[in-house]
Parts: structure tokens; C-alpha cells; sequence
């Protein structure tokens, strides 16, 4: 897997996955809060499915490498 998800993506999944998890224990305390684990998930791995099937990457072109 390459990564498609550039650091400030990554950063912005992290707060919201952390913001929608937090939804659990405070809030409207709702199961659908378990939805936060997919944009954590994705911020720490680095990769989304769905930018890979449309070609998108958030990125930046590393020195020396063509693509």
C-alpha cells in the first residue's frame, strides 16, 4: 500500500475520529459514534480505499521519485 494521505489530512481525520469517538462517553452517547474509527483508522495507517480507487493523493511528490 502506498500512503495517499498527506499530514495535514492526517491530522484533520485524527481530531474528528477522536471528536466522533469521544460522542461515546459524552453527548448523545450513541453506538454511530463507533463511525469515528474509520477516519482514525485511515490517519494512522495513512491510506484510504476510497482516494485510492479514484486516484486521488494528498501527498506531496517526494524529490526524485515520478509517478
Amino acid at each position: 500500500m502506498v500512503q495517499n494521505v498527506g499530514k495535514i489530512d492526517r491530522l484533520i481525520r485524527a481530531i474528528v475520529g477522536l471528536i466522533a469517538l469521544s460522542l461515546i462517553f459524552v453527548g448523545p452517547k450513541t453506538m454511530w459514534a463507533l463511525l469515528g474509527l474509520i477516519p482514525l483508522g485511515t490517519a494512522l495507517i495513512g491510506w484510504c480505499p476510497p482516494y485510492a480507487m479514484l486516484g486521488i493523493t494528498t501527498c506531496r511528490a517526494r524529490p526524485g521519485k515520478t509517478t
